[in-house]
């Protein structure tokens, strides 16, 4: 058994993308999407962002995003 088994999973996904405005949130290409991956936990999709992130600093456009999947998945959890 791993960590993840002992401990409620609270799914998070990292994605991102180049935007069409700085003011909204439309990408220029869903085709082109960068799925970083979902991650059992807020902290570990943190990390992941941070470190996306990070790596694009140069591309005023490009914004990475964390989506709480668990929320979606059973909104009466919140």
């Amino acid at each position: 058994m791993t960590d993840t088994d002992n401990k409620r999973q609270l799914l998070h996904l990292v994605f991102g993308g180049e935007l069409n405005d700085l003011n909204d949130v439309q990408f220029r290409d869903l085709k082109t999407l960068d799925i970083v991956g979902i991650f059992p936990d807020y902290a570990s999709a943190l990390t992941a962002w941070k470190s996306k992130a990070q790596m694009t600093v140069d591309n005023a456009h490009m914004r990475y995003f964390i989506v709480h999947m668990h929320k979606l998945l059973d909104p009466a959890q919140g």
